[in-house]
């Protein structure tokens, strides 16, 4: 693994419009970052959860990452720095996020030597090749993706990851209707995350592409139904 983080530099990309519309305060702005860079935060916004679904997704990738990891998006806390403990030697971990931001600013948190390599891509145009990974994660983010963006983000992700790999999706769930939380997370998603209620009224393979024969699909829920860990194995 090499010493220092890579960005990969490639033509400039266009900051998607619903992400300037209706997050700019949560990742556009460069006050957001000093904002939400907070593990405590994020922590928070998880009900205190954060450390458990990091470490349960990190745990669904594999014991000992080798070969190549690619994590889509960015993540406010730890994640990364976890996950690139996890790869072994000679392994690869690959981080894409389109705003360039949020990848200084993941190049600033992490240690020295971690060798995570960063590049700035569209989630739904990769610009990798077919089968380049043996993993992938996406945590916490397909609850901010319009339906269209969603789709295209799946269909990428499951096009990069090779036959054999793994596909670990944690995110936003239904709760059960006695969860004590369940009326205050539909009053903020329904405020802050217009597109997370999609969440909770389909299943996240309402958005797959077909899957190719042989593959598996399994779910866990967690904290009375409101996370959600699905796990596509290929």
């Amino acid at each position: 693994m090499p010493m220092d983080a890579e960005l990969a530099v490639r033509e400039p990309i266009a900051v998607p419009a619903y992400l300037r519309r209706i997050y700019w305060w949560a990742y556009v702005h460069p006050h957001a970052v000093r904002v939400f860079e907070r593990q405590w935060l994020v922590n928070l916004i998880l009900w205190g959860n954060f450390g458990r679904l990091r470490d349960e997704a990190i745990d669904a990738l594999g014991p000992a990452l080798s070969g190549a990891t690619l994590q889509v998006a960015c993540v406010y806390g730890n994640l990364t720095e976890r996950l690139a403990r996890r790869v072994a030697d000679g392994g690869r971990l690959d981080v894409v996020d389109v705003l360039p931001i949020q990848l200084d600013n993941l190049a600033h948190k992490l240690p020295y030597g971690h060798g995570v390599n960063m590049v700035q891509s569209d989630a739904t145009a990769l610009g990798f090749p077919t089968a380049t990974y043996d993993r992938a994660l996406l945590f916490f983010l397909l609850h901010e993706m319009p339906e269209r963006v969603r789709r295209a983000t799946l269909a990428e992700t499951l096009r990069v990851v090779r036959p054999g790999g793994r596909v670990v999706i944690v995110d936003y769930h239904k709760p059960h209707p006695l969860n004590p939380l369940f009326w205050p997370m539909v009053a903020i998603l329904r405020t802050l995350e217009p597109f997370a209620m999609d969440l909770w009224d389909a299943p996240i393979e309402t958005w797959l592409p077909p899957l190719p024969a042989g593959a598996r699909l399994t779910r866990e829920t967690s904290f009375g139904g409101l996370y959600q860990r699905v796990t596509i194995d290929l």
